[in-house]
């Protein structure tokens, strides 16, 4: 079981190491203009915003999250493979957006039923999420060196590999036998449950959202994820300017995602000792640094690498302090509101801008610059909303 779910999660970020850094250059490579890669970035996104529900709601009403699953592979496969005789803008534009429509069935059903067969240890859970990990880093070294060498063909290749690699995997993963009056997680409420809990009203959740603190804070992770775009969709591109090889450009990359698994591991212990505010405006100031500081550190490998390791507080504690955030905002009832609310707004909505934005600023490479300055601009004034809100309303500790 533990070899079958890590080699899914395994080859489920690989892709991710293959899309998030090289997409924006293999559209280059394609012929597209910057402008034209912000906007088929922007469309990849907002198809994120409502696919993984309407996946989840699909998985809950056949009860067959697994089917789900290995069909949302497949159709992936499928879509991704179409980048082989789709060329021109819309055909390849729409042949993406349809690989993302299947593409977010994937992860919500693995981590159901990961989370079901490992009877919600949290230990076996990290050891087994590592893999995914090490597969964005693996593929982002990979990958960087395989289109430098052979061009950005190499692109639609290697992902055709990963999927079917995938797919392969889930096949694999045998569906968990469910003994008499056990309740698993779901992705979404169960019908049963629906209606044995009929009668239970559950509280209104806009007073929550039109808190000041919540306000605040959706802000800020909007602006974060805004300032996110010139990093996610255009960094290998902007490195590759600066003539640094392939297996470089992989390798800076994955120094980030190293520093982020470190924080990750200690996030218990900083939790302890910091408010979640003072986190979330560190974090918000360091990634505010980081993007000012991209363009003048970006011809020294050794600044540029120590810019990269502060994608440890950018990500990883930004991520589990506004997680945090969530969990004390809202009740136990409003959970789940609270986080699609959150994540459709926030990386949704906040991506397909800045993806958007950043096309217009980028003047293939020329504008790079300014890019970067508006993503450091955004990431401050996230900062500054939410210091005042500090000085508004006193954080709870949790």
């Amino acid at each position: 079981m533990f070899t079958r779910l890590s080699s899914s999660y395994f080859f489920y970020f690989a892709l991710l190491g293959l899309t998030s850094p090289y997409l924006a250059l293999f559209l280059d490579g394609s012929g597209f203009n910057s402008r034209q890669v912000g906007e088929i970035i922007a469309i990849m996104t907002v198809t994120k915003i409502v696919a993984p529900t309407l996946w989840a709601i699909l998985a809950d009403i056949t009860a067959k999250p697994l089917l789900i699953m290995r069909l949302g592979v497949f159709l992936a496969l499928f879509s991704f493979a179409l980048l082989y005789w789709f060329t021109t803008y819309w055909p390849l534009t729409f042949s993406l957006a349809l690989f993302t429509l299947f593409w977010t069935a994937v992860l919500p059903q693995l981590e159901v039923h990961t989370l079901n067969s490992i009877r919600q240890s949290s230990k076996i859970y990290a050891r087994i999420r590592l893999w995914g990990s090490l597969g964005f880093i693996v593929i982002a070294v990979i990958a960087g060196e395989a289109i430098a060498r052979f061009g950005y063909y190499a692109f639609t290749s290697i992902g055709v590999i990963i999927l079917g690699g995938l797919f392969i995997t889930t096949l694999l993963i045998t569906p968990k036998r469910l003994k008499p009056n056990v309740v698993i997680v779901s992705a979404t409420a169960s019908v049963n449950s629906v209606k044995t809990k009929a009668s239970i009203a559950k509280p209104s959740i806009v007073k929550k959202l039109l808190e000041r603190h919540f306000i605040a804070f959706f802000i800020a992770g909007l602006l974060l994820q805004i300032s996110f775009a010139p990093y996610y969709g255009f960094f290998a591109l902007f490195l590759r300017d600066f003539d640094y090889s392939g297996l470089a450009i992989g390798l800076f990359i994955s120094v980030g995602v190293v520093a982020e698994i470190v924080v990750f591991i200690y996030m218990g212990a900083i939790f302890k000792r910091l408010s979640l505010t003072s986190l979330l405006v560190f974090s918000l100031a360091i990634t505010a640094v980081r993007w000012f500081m991209m363009p003048i550190v970006a011809d020294s490998v050794f600044w540029l690498t120590i810019n990269q390791v502060g994608h440890a507080a950018s990500f990883a504690i930004y991520h589990s302090a506004s997680m945090k955030f969530i969990s004390s905002h809202f009740t136990k009832t409003q959970q789940s509101r609270g986080q699609a609310i959150y994540l459709g707004g926030v990386y949704g909505l906040g991506g397909a801008v800045g993806a958007y934005v950043t096309g217009i600023l980028w003047l293939d490479g020329q504008g790079a610059t300014s890019a970067f300055i508006m993503a450091g601009s955004c990431a401050l004034l996230g900062a500054i909303v939410m210091l005042f809100s500090q000085t508004r309303k006193t954080t709870r500790t949790v």
